[in-house]
């Protein structure tokens, strides 16, 4: 696949006077005299924008825009609701700005942030309160805020289709409105035109979780305008949400989240995509169309956004092979990109780094709105949480100095307790299903027999090692039963103290305190509920898990019966992630069955024998085979030894492509 550079027109190359230099500064706006994508201004010797325009003042209004699509079939053109809030100085003065957009179908239903905040309006239906602290804390330094109700949810026409072209076309439509590409109205079913002249087209989204995930579908677009978008625990595959290569995960297909996120009025219109959605996602886990029109990660080549992600390394919800995919398909596409990286679950960085977070998030759409030459796109790609509230940086993510090392499981001394090196295997171990237990059952008996799985550990580490990206985990297994679920994790023996994930709050607790963020009008407050680290003890951290149906064993995307006694092998792909085993601690990896509220259980309750010759995992270690070596005199028996160990070719996926 060719490189896309990201392209950038030139900023203003002089400054008419010095007068004019500080005018600029002073009242922050874009440059008068525009291309298409229109230009922003280089603010020359200004560090960053600054609150310098009334909140309280600020223009709030709502038009609809025409989507050009009619999905709930009623013979017009569906339009989403867009509520608006800009600064009134700056449109007096007929000045064109950047916009923030959070396109969303939770406004109405289920609302959005750590209080479950939800839109609300005055008697003739402008916007009073829009939650987040977006449009407090950016309009009044200059840019508008859009908060964009998906089609099918509270003021928009059409369908909820979860994250299929009408959910994308909700959003760009929006996108090319503000570029001058769409119409608008000022009315959900009248005739009057609203125009956006006073934006100057450069939009940046932002969002967590479905919001995110339309960022990206709307990004993969291509679509003219879009300068940044900054998902955040956000999906890069509708198909990964609810499945593991043909294992159904604990969600209840994309109908169930539709009828919870529906307007009432679109539940009545919209029975014809409810179906579609029931019968496109057949719980078998086979691969439809309808997945791939939902599967953003081919088109990592049309972004031509710049990407600022966030996601949790122990988000359960969605879980890191959403971020590891994308991020490994915007690489290969030459996007620019900037990752946080937390201890947390599926949290907001507003509530697990707030101050932060918000200057950070400042800075970066000052540079990509607004224009400032504040260096933000010259620091650290990366910054990861290595333990509760203790953040590093790394220079690129993955490091350039990551190898991918094949690691094997071999027999121990007692039955399912054995060693992880590098020379292979012999034998096998057997293990039956227990669809009572999970992961964590798993790893706090690693040490023991126990007939419901199979764990291998090394000797304890004579230096710290990191793992960081996507593994994968190839297993030869010979099941007792037609139908089985096979599940692999990565576990850090040791003793730690890390975010409570699995908790109310998935690492967090929310304080009785507030702290605010930007301006506040009655209706709408700056001031949010502040947030500590809720953290927890442990003997052992599990930080990588991927999951699959046996009988997708000869294709990903299809599923067959299994022949009971006859040996298949399957690879699964455990999540990206990014953790250091440290010094005196032991790695292991444990295959199961069933994992416990986190995949279904198959029909059967398969006994399945591992064949240990045939069976390895592969890690993408910082500094490769030598991460891995030993001291000579380290206490390691030779057939676990960490030494010697060749790298494999990189796992990095197919360009544009998914994960083999």
């Amino acid at each position: 696949m060719p490189i896309r550079a990201r392209m950038r027109l030139p900023m203003w190359r002089t400054l008419l006077t010095a007068a004019l230099a500080a005018l600029l500064a002073t009242l922050l706006a874009p440059g008068a005299a525009h291309t298409a994508p229109r230009t922003p201004t280089a603010h020359a010797g200004a560090k960053e924008s600054r609150p310098v325009y009334s909140y309280a003042d600020a223009i709030r209004e709502s038009v609809w825009v025409d989507t050009r699509i009619d999905g709930d079939e009623d013979g017009r053109t569906d339009r989403v609701a867009v509520d608006i809030v800009r600064p009134r100085e700056l449109a007096q003065r007929g000045r064109e700005i950047p916009v923030i957009m959070d396109a969303s179908p939770y406004y109405a239903c289920c609302g959005r942030g750590n209080e479950s905040q939800k839109k609300t309006y005055d008697a003739a239906g402008n916007p009073v309160q829009l939650p987040l602290y977006y449009d407090n804390y950016f309009v009044p330094r200059g840019y508008g805020y859009v908060a964009v109700d998906l089609t099918g949810t509270n003021r928009s026409d059409g369908c909820v289709d979860v994250g299929g072209r009408s959910d994308i076309q909700s959003a760009k439509a929006v996108v090319d409105w503000l570029n001058g590409r769409a119409r608008a109205y000022t009315s959900r079913t009248g005739a009057e035109r609203a125009r956006a002249t006073w934006s100057n087209g450069r939009t940046g989204m932002i969002g967590k979780s479905y919001d995110g995930t339309v960022a990206n579908g709307v990004a993969a677009t291509g679509v003219e305008g879009l300068e940044t978008i900054v998902p955040i625990g956000a999906i890069s595959s509708w198909y990964d949400y609810y499945f593991a290569k043909g294992a159904p995960l604990f969600n209840s297909g994309p109908d169930g989240l539709s009828n919870g996120i529906e307007s009432p009025e679109a539940r009545a219109r919209c029975g014809h995509v409810q179906r579609r959605l029931v019968e496109g996602a057949p719980r078998s886990g086979d691969w439809t169309p309808l997945w791939t029109a939902r599967d953003y990660v081919p088109d990592a080549d049309k972004v031509r956004a710049s990407v600022f992600a966030v996601h949790g390394l122990q988000d359960l919800n969605v879980r890191m092979k959403h971020f590891g995919q994308w991020w490994d398909a915007l690489g290969d596409a030459g996007v620019q990109r900037k990752v946080w990286l937390s201890q947390a679950g599926h949290v907001d960085p507003f509530d697990f780094r707030r101050a932060d977070w918000v200057r950070t998030l400042h800075r970066w759409f000052d540079h990509e709105l607004l224009g400032y030459r504040n260096g933000v796109d010259r620091e650290p790609m990366a910054d990861i949480e290595r333990a509760p509230d203790r953040w590093t940086t790394d220079r690129v993510w993955p490091p350039r100095a990551t190898d991918t090392v094949t690691l094997r499981p071999a027999k121990g001394t007692a039955p399912g307790v054995g060693v992880l090196g590098t020379r292979r295997g012999k034998g096998t171990e057997s293990f039956t299903d227990d669809r009572r237990l999970g992961e964590t059952d798993w790893a706090s008996a690693v040490d023991t027999p126990t007939p419901a799985k199979a764990g291998f550990t090394t000797r304890p580490l004579t230096r710290d090692l990191r793992l960081s990206g996507s593994s994968k985990v190839t297993v030869t297994v010979t099941p007792s039963a037609p139908t089985a679920h096979l599940s692999a994790v990565l576990v850090d023996v040791g003793p730690d103290t890390i975010r409570d994930y699995a908790a109310a709050g998935e690492g967090i607790t929310t304080l009785p305190s507030r702290s605010c963020w930007g301006a506040s009008t009655d209706g709408d407050s700056a001031c949010f509920k502040d947030t500590a680290a809720r953290t927890k003890d442990v003997d052992y951290t599990i930080f990588s898990r991927g999951w699959a149906d046996l009988g997708n064993h000869a294709d990903d995307h299809r599923g067959r019966p299994l022949t009971p006694g006859e040996p298949v092998t399957i690879t699964l792909d455990l999540a990206a992630s990014d953790h250091v085993v440290p010094k005196g601690h032991r790695l292991a990896l444990i295959v199961g069955g069933t994992d416990r509220n986190l995949i279904t259980a198959p029909a059967d309750t398969p006994t399945l024998t591992v064949d240990l010759a045939r069976t390895f995992a592969r890690l993408p270690l910082v500094g490769g085979d030598k991460a891995l070596t030993t001291a000579p005199h380290a206490t390691v028996p030779r057939e676990s030894r960490l030494d010697g160990v060749a790298p494999a070719r990189p796992l990095n996926p197919r360009p544009g492509g998914r994960t083999s």
